[in-house]
């Protein structure tokens, strides 16, 4: 009679140390993630806010030894820099080349561009073109005459969706999942005049959407107002707006404010179309 063969087993040690090694693997990757996540929210914190290390640990919630690693590790990087007077930290010099490479390949802009040159002979306003990143409404170009000087209207300046005109179109324009959910955020209040309630801003946005338009006056900065709407692409969607910022005397001129929105208008429905879009189409 034939001995039944015993089943070997000395491959299992060998798959058990395979399979502890994708574990670990696995472990480190989700480490690795995690690391990511944490600069990318450092970061993030830092380009709205320069500040310490304490900072970034009371306004994130994280462990201090984990941020001041986080953040030497961004500076060695050049992705923040610090000031040493301060030494609060700031976007570096890294960062500011990705996102020149962002701008320079940007279809929006490029194709804005024209008709921007032709609006770059108005007195009184700045001129943006203006997307959404984050919460924010960010400049992403920005022009004023020479003999103008609108502070915070410059490139780069950002500001919470639900304060100025530029804001509102875009947060208006949004899935209303997104605006359900940034309603019931704590609204930052810029001026006396900026909008907090949810209920009141809510009927803000219906309008502005319905108008394609958005006028406010001193909600930002109390001396200026702003005028936007919306730049659509191929699909509709609003993906940024034209904003025309002045001193907020100029509102009282009707006749000047309704010549600055005819202009504002067309030129945004051009750059829709030039991107695609098709009037009536929303």
């Amino acid at each position: 009679m034939r001995a039944t063969p015993r089943k070997s087993t000395a491959a299992k040690p060998a798959k058990t140390q395979e399979s502890n090694g994708e574990t670990a693997a696995e472990e480190g990757a989700e480490d690795a993630l995690r690391g990511m996540a944490r600069s990318f929210a450092v970061l993030d914190f830092l380009a709205s806010s320069p500040g310490r290390v304490v900072d970034v640990t009371r306004s994130l919630n994280l462990p201090w030894a984990t941020v001041h690693r986080t953040v030497i590790g961004l500076e060695k990087a050049q992705f923040l820099r610090r000031d040493p007077e301060t030494n609060r930290y700031e976007i570096g010099p890294r960062l500011w080349h990705i996102g020149s490479a962002y701008l320079a390949n940007h279809r929006v802009l490029r194709v804005a561009m024209p008709y921007l040159a032709r609006l770059e002979g108005e007195e009184g306003i700045a001129m943006q073109v203006v997307e959404r990143i984050g919460l924010q409404s960010v400049a992403i170009y920005s022009h004023q005459r020479v003999d103008e000087d609108i502070t915070k209207a410059h490139y780069g300046y950002h500001f919470p969706l639900h304060c100025g005109s530029k804001g509102l179109v875009l947060l208006a324009n949004e899935e209303p999942d997104f605006v359900a959910d940034y309603l019931k955020r704590d609204l930052e209040r810029l001026t006396p005049d900026t909008i907090t309630d949810a209920e009141r801003l809510r009927a803000v946005l219906d309008q502005v959407r319905a108008e394609d338009f958005s006028l406010t006056i001193a909600d930002v900065q109390p001396f200026t107002g702003s005028i936007s709407a919306p730049i659509r692409d191929a699909g509709g969607r609003v993906i940024a707006c034209i904003c025309f910022v002045f001193r907020k005397g100029l509102a009282k001129n009707a006749r000047r404010l309704e010549d600055l929105k005819d202009k504002l208008q067309q030129a945004t429905h051009s750059i829709s179309i030039d991107l695609g879009w098709h009037p009536g189409q929303r």
